[in-house]
């Protein structure tokens, strides 16, 4: 099996330009290919793990990856799939997301010895002068044509910003960019970036005269796959270990809905597809190993084997009937966190260590009947607990079904 073909049964690819072209140059390892990530929080997110796992396949096969960082859009921000604008950001705030990113990708893409690029577009989209841009790039842009694309459908009906609509126009000049200065041929994107890719080629195409098949594109299942991964109850599953502890990571997985964990195998993981093709023959209990399975290649992925196996074995000693974890995630009260009378609510708890966001979120989870202490119920929202019954271990605080958090009070031993 060619990579092509891999790359289309694990369901990645779901349309191209060239299909004949391109896919040849993925085999052979002759795609110098770039993805856009715009730094609008200070972590990754699971949204953006498929592009970094194929970017981390495509290198694999000697293809020569740009994780571009989007310095100069992130300060107007993709209208692709929302229906509201996105918050503006300071370059301060963009400057410093940059700076995370570029940490947490060095797990993913080998940037040694020139294997891969990292490139901030605010170095040319800064420094654009207006009227240059206008005569440079205007020209090659219907603006009925822009209207139709699909990424701006949904801003539309709410009002489309002449700001936002600058967007495609830049992130086709950024193609055109990096095909000039580092032979970029090809452009990978989430289907919600169909419409701007396909400017990119053509502004290309129009502006140097290539006719032929060196700038090409490509649709992976992103945004509609992978984004929709990223979003639970509480917001983003981050790549960020402080954000979304290891533990936690490896239990969102561990809880993907039975239809989606074969998917989400093929999708992520770098299992060989013949194991696989025989996992999604599984049906029953065999899909809580599948799901193990999953969880494990993905927490080790981002976080590390020893990472993996501490929340694989904390996950295993509570739903195994085991009461505490030394690898549990865990928060450490000190004596201010306490009452006059030694005592912490439960509301305050729950929120302390991050299992609610916020104090109305604790109280309808306690009157739902979704805390408990210890294996024990709690429906009273005015529960308190004395800091002389928490053991030397902690206890187990839990919310719902499948969210556990060790509490321990400083200075306990």
């Amino acid at each position: 099996m060619t990579l092509w073909e891999e790359l289309k049964e694990r369901g990645l690819i779901a349309q191209c330009t060239n299909e004949e072209e391109v896919s040849k140059m993925v085999n052979e390892g002759r795609a110098t290919f770039y993805i856009g990530f715009d730094p609008t929080a200070d972590s990754l997110h699971v949204g953006h793990f498929m592009a970094l796992c194929l970017m981390k396949r495509l290198q694999m096969a000697g293809n020569r990856p740009i994780a571009l960082l989007g310095g100069g859009t992130g300060m107007i921000g993709d209208p692709s799939g929302k229906t509201d604008m996105r918050k503006m950001l300071t370059k301060e705030d963009i400057d410093h997301n940059i700076a995370c990113f570029k940490k947490q990708m060095s797990r993913f893409i080998d940037f040694s010895d020139g294997k891969a690029i990292m490139v901030n577009n605010a170095d040319w989209l800064m420094d654009l002068n207006y009227i240059e841009l206008l005569r440079e790039v205007g020209p090659h842009f219907s603006v009925n044509r822009m209207l139709a694309a699909e990424c701006y459908k949904l801003r539309m009906a709410n009002g489309l910003s002449f700001l936002e609509f600058n967007y495609m126009i830049m992130q086709s000049y950024d193609f055109y960019r990096l095909y000039q200065d580092y032979g970029c041929n090809m452009q990978f994107g989430g289907d919600d970036q169909w419409s701007n890719m396909l400017a990119g080629t053509e502004l290309i195409r129009r502006k140097l005269g290539k006719d032929d098949a060196n700038a090409m594109t490509i649709t992976l299942l992103l945004n509609s796959e992978g984004k929709k991964m990223g979003k639970t109850v509480s917001g983003a599953v981050w790549l960020d270990p402080e954000k979304t502890s290891p533990y936690d990571f490896y239990q969102y997985w561990r809880n993907v809905d039975d239809a989606d964990v074969i998917k989400c195998i093929r999708l992520l993981t770098f299992l060989p597809m013949e194991q696989i093709r025989e996992m999604s023959t599984w049906e029953g209990s065999q899909l809580n190993k599948a799901k193990e399975i999953l969880a494990y290649e993905l927490t080790t992925l981002v976080h590390g084997e020893e990472e993996a196996k501490k929340a694989q074995d904390a996950a295993k000693a509570l739903f195994g009937g085991g009461s505490n974890s030394d690898n549990m995630p865990s928060t450490e009260l000190e004596d201010g966190d306490f009452d006059e009378n030694d005592e912490i609510d439960l509301i305050s708890l729950l929120v302390k260590s991050g299992l609610v966001p916020s104090r109305s979120e604790g109280r309808r989870a306690i009157l739902q009947g979704g805390a408990s202490i210890d294996g024990e119920r709690i429906t009273d929202i005015a529960h308190k607990v004395s800091k002389s019954v928490i053991p030397a271990a902690g206890l187990v605080l839990k919310r719902g079904k499948k969210k556990f958090h060790k509490i321990i009070v400083s200075g306990r031993s």
